[in-house]
């Protein structure tokens, strides 16, 4: 059992996290249709966001790779679950992104669906990442995920990207923001973690809490 932890991971788990993420990791699967999902047989961490939140940069910058995830030409537009195999220890699976005003209606159908299906059904998912721009906060969009995974009983913790680009008084004020909304969430982990892709911000500090569900050596 995944111990918890409710806040920064020790110097420990941090060091737990760069050995893991520096290992081999690769894509291996891509799936457009809910019947075309393999049986998992590691533990499943999934990625989420809004187009344009910087998953793929966020993937890239844990895994130290520069295109092992790469963002759709046109935000909004990816529709299938990516799967990556670290180090045989853990599956990254990077979600379709949901939000973008061209393609809202079909990628909110997408989410109540195969999404929602997946997240719902899928035994060997033990977190969701939920990317939330700290540019701009929560939109609905956000929070309408956020509702879709409380009823897929799924717990979600919320990493904030891009927080190079705000100054440290407006970030602050956007945790304390987000964090007294997901006080109302039961499936949101209560720790809420800033990053920065571009500037390696809170990057050791997320590969020390996600190593800590993935398989032992």
């Amino acid at each position: 059992m995944v111990k918890e932890i409710p806040g920064p991971p020790s110097p420990e788990q941090m060091e737990e996290g760069r050995k893991l993420f520096a290992g081999d990791c690769a894509f291996f699967f891509g799936a457009q249709k809910l019947e075309q999902l393999f049986e998992g047989n590691r533990p499943e961490l999934a990625f989420a966001g809004r187009s344009n939140v910087g998953k793929s940069s966020l993937i890239n910058a844990l895994t130290g790779r520069k295109a092992l995830a790469r963002a759709s030409s046109e935000p909004g537009r990816t529709k299938q679950l990516n799967f990556f195999n670290l180090a045989d220890r853990l599956t990254l699976v990077d979600m379709p992104g949901y939000g973008f005003a061209k393609a809202s209606k079909s990628v909110k159908e997408d989410w109540q669906g195969m999404m929602f299906d997946y997240l719902r059904g899928r035994p060997n998912l033990v977190r969701v990442v939920l990317l939330i721009d700290s540019r701009v906060g929560l939109k609905a969009s956000d929070r309408e995920i956020c509702d879709l995974l409380d009823k897929a009983a799924v717990v979600y913790q919320v990493v904030l990207t891009k927080c190079d680009a705000i100054k440290e008084n407006e970030l602050k004020k956007r945790l304390e923001e987000i964090q007294s909304f997901l006080k109302t969430h039961p499936a949101a982990f209560p720790f809420i973690l800033p990053t920065s892709s571009e500037k390696s911000l809170g990057i050791a500090e997320l590969r020390g809490i996600l190593s800590q569900f993935s398989e032992p050596v």
